[in-house]
């Protein structure tokens, strides 16, 4: 009995803290859509906002890695008239793990741009700075054709 009593209280306990977490991989989430949104507008101030000093970016195979420099570089020449044939970015799949002040945000984005749409796997690793959550690392992997779900 005082078993069962206990498991229950401590279930109402832990309650508030499953609901916040809820809510708080909801953020990440919505956060990290915002990251695509930023990319897809070459949004050099959010971009400069969200990523970490340290930030580094793995591209398909490593082909190209970028740092928050290279990343922001980007986009801003992309605001000043260069050529950018990405017509969407479409995220699907999220999860969210949390541990401590990190939280890693992994899925699927396709990517239309000419020729064809590009599948990516990524997984995003976020650190809480000061209250607010800061891009570190991303690693995004194209998926085959033949793989895509």
């Amino acid at each position: 009995m005082k078993k069962a009593l206990l498991s229950l209280c401590l279930m109402f306990l832990s309650l508030p803290l499953l609901l916040a977490q809820s809510q708080e991989e909801k953020a990440l989430i919505q956060l990290d859509l915002a990251w695509e949104k930023a990319l897809l507008e070459s949004d050099v101030d959010f971009l400069e906002n969200l990523l970490a000093e340290d930030f580094i970016w793995v591209h398909n195979h490593a082909g190209t890695i970028d740092d928050k420099a290279k990343a922001v570089a980007r986009a801003k020449r992309i605001q000043a008239g260069q050529a950018d044939n990405t017509k969407g970015r479409a995220s699907r799949d999220q999860q969210v793990i949390i541990l401590g002040e990190t939280a890693v945000v992994s899925g699927f984005t396709v990517v239309d741009r000419p020729p064809s749409p590009v599948t990516y796997h990524f997984m995003r690793t976020y650190v809480k700075v000061n209250g607010e959550y800061k891009l570190l690392a991303n690693h995004t992997m194209a998926v085959p054709d033949e793989e895509v779900k």
